[in-house]
């Protein structure tokens, strides 16, 4: 499911973005900010999540 800038994270972890597949860390309760290297607000993955082990 993709997120989007100026949403809320739902649980911590780092967001991929679509364009340039940078990682951007976000806090559980945070909002997601733009991607830092090229702008974007789409991000099509969320990957290393505490407790989850399949990340």
């Amino acid at each position: 499911m993709a997120a989007h800038a100026g949403e809320t994270a739902r649980e911590t972890g780092d967001f991929l973005c679509t364009k340039c597949h940078e990682k951007t860390h976000v806090t559980k309760g945070h909002k997601i900010p733009k991607c830092h290297n090229c702008g974007n607000d789409t991000f099509d993955e969320r990957v290393h999540e505490p407790g989850n082990r399949s990340s």
